[in-house]
């Protein structure tokens, strides 16, 4: 039962940060509240105070050089603004608790699974041995990860980006908190475990009668599952309404905006005979999980088993599949970016058993954009260093001004403004990472880029850019694209041809439009079924 008593009250907050620059005022004047067993959401493109908000309530921005020069957040009447540390370590993690955007840098990448989790358990609940052990086992089960209960001395690194994502999900619900912050919580996760995280969610909302703060750009879960909406622009909100009747009737343009973008359309005409830039046979890669004591393998995880695939030039290979399927395995197998078995030709070139050093001349016509933008950008480096590096390995002879053209002229083509090359990585909201990281791939003019869900961090009207973008060089460019994603809608978009995977090998191959339209496997009828059904009221 929704009480008339808000457990979350926010109260005209302001967020500023001190920059060199001046003052950046990030939040301005927000107020909205969250009521028990209610689902609030914070929706806007990236940059418009979402995350920040979210931070707030658990004071977790960096202070002093963040502040609030007036506002309010109340928690169960308490006031958070401000909160001494013993105060702010009562209430996270055990009151509140959060879903972060990025789980590879929000865990800990020197803890196994079972730590991380058994330690949210030991502070707050006392747990241990058996007891802690057994909540953990229930815990994964809830999340959809009882295929990793025997992995639980796996690290972060070693899993997958959806199975990252599950296992910060079980951290947050590990104390059945009164209040959850789900900062994009779906992002990373493939289109059959979003269904199951959303009635996850739902399910516990309504159990616990907790309050769910959803921080997301992706309209089709905020149609889903949300009872109010916040627009927010700028770090103001421009519009505040319940779903039903936000989604009916947007009264702000940009609202309207909002609900109007989306990818669109259908991959770019390609000639059907066109060359092969990089094709593979009859590839394996096997991770070693058991030796014995004289260190023999005696189990292996057989990531990709036997699979044989074909980029062609001016053409998109589309890799479909659930988290820990081998999509992104394969990829990096064919650029040759881990040791695999088989065939690997490039240019018509065997490379199979090329070194690390005849690797080298090929990689400024092999470009990768990965799937999380923030560790894949050192943050030590300004982003003309991260987009300019490849230019100065691969073409030594430009001049500096030269390279901060192209430079300049890539951030240009992923919409950033370039007078901002120069600030480093966490300045930059999550989206903008991603698009710099697109950049850095675009400079160096590719044959062949392999994009690992690319716009699984962009907002719904920068996906729809990002893919008018990729379709557009690649008319120009005769680009090689293969397409890793679980977003269905943008992988239709941009695909010549579908490979789709389960367990590492493949169930399901063909033209994007008898994948779409008539799918014959019943794993590949599961996914269809699965991203209609998210985007259903």
């Amino acid at each position: 039962m929704v009480k008339n008593t808000p457990l979350l009250s926010v109260k005209n907050l302001d967020v500023n940060f001190r920059t060199p620059e001046g003052i950046f005022h990030a939040v301005k004047d927000v107020s909205f509240d969250v009521k028990k067993g209610e689902t609030v959401a914070l929706v806007g493109e990236s940059g418009s105070g979402k995350s920040v908000t979210a931070l707030s309530i658990m004071q977790l921005l960096p202070y002093p050089m963040a502040s609030h020069p007036k506002g309010e957040i109340l928690f169960n009447g308490q006031d958070l603004v401000g909160a001494n540390d013993a105060t702010m370590r009562h209430i996270r993690g055990d009151q509140i608790g959060m879903i972060f955007q990025e789980p590879l840098t929000a865990l800990n990448p020197l803890h196994t699974v079972e730590r991380q989790i058994g330690e949210v358990l030991e502070l707050h609940k006392g747990l241990d041995g058996k007891a802690k052990r057994n909540r953990i086992y229930e815990l994964m089960d809830l999340v959809g990860l009882s295929n990793l209960k025997d992995r639980l001395n796996a690290y972060p690194h070693e899993l997958s980006g959806g199975q990252r994502q599950r296992v910060m999900i079980a951290m947050a619900l590990a104390n059945d908190p009164d209040l959850l912050i789900a900062d994009e919580p779906t992002t990373a996760l493939d289109v059959t475990i979003q269904a199951q995280i959303l009635e996850l969610l739902n399910d516990l909302k309504t159990k616990l009668g907790m309050g769910l703060l959803l921080i997301t750009h992706d309209l089709n879960v905020v149609e889903k599952m949300v009872d109010r909406v916040c627009v927010m622009k700028h770090g103001e909100i421009v519009e505040e309404n319940t779903s039903k009747k936000l989604f009916a009737k947007p009264q702000h343009a940009y609202t309207k905006m909002l609900l109007a973008a989306q990818p669109k359309g259908q991959a770019v005409k390609a000639n059907k005979k066109a060359e092969a830039i990089l094709e593979v046979k009859d590839i394996k890669v096997y991770f070693s999980t058991k030796k014995n004591f004289f260190g023999k393998v005696t189990e292996n995880l057989k990531a990709v088993d036997d699979v044989s695939a074909t980029v062609h030039r001016g053409q998109t290979l589309g890799i479909v599949g659930e988290s820990g399927s081998g999509k992104t395995t394969l990829a990096l197998a064919m650029m040759k970016l881990l040791p695999a078995q088989g065939t690997i030709i490039f240019q018509g070139n065997d490379i199979s058993n090329y070194s690390r050093k005849q690797m080298q001349p090929l990689r400024e016509d092999m470009q990768i954009v990965f799937q999380d933008p923030f560790g894949s950008l050192s943050p030590r480096m300004s982003v003309a260093e991260i987009i300019g590096e490849g230019l100065k390995v691969h073409r030594k002879n430009l001049s500096a001004k030269d390279r901060d053209d192209i430079v300049v002229e890539a951030l240009k083509e992923v919409h950033i403004a370039p007078e901002t090359r120069h600030r480093y990585p966490h300045e930059f909201s999550g989206g903008q990472r991603q698009r710099i990281s697109v950049a850095r791939a675009l400079a160096l003019k590719p044959d062949v880029i392999v994009m690992d869900e690319p716009t699984s961090a962009l907002d719904m009207s920068v996906q729809a850019e990002v893919v008018d973008l990729l379709r557009e060089l690649q008319t120009n460019h005769a680009l090689a694209y293969m397409f890793i994603s679980h977003d269905l809608r943008v992988v239709r978009a941009v695909s010549h041809y579908i490979l789709v995977m389960k367990n590492g090998v493949i169930v399901e191959e063909g033209e994007t439009a008898q994948i779409f339209d008539k799918p014959k496997q019943d794993y590949t009828k599961k996914l269809m079924r699965a991203a209609l059904d998210l985007k259903a009221s």
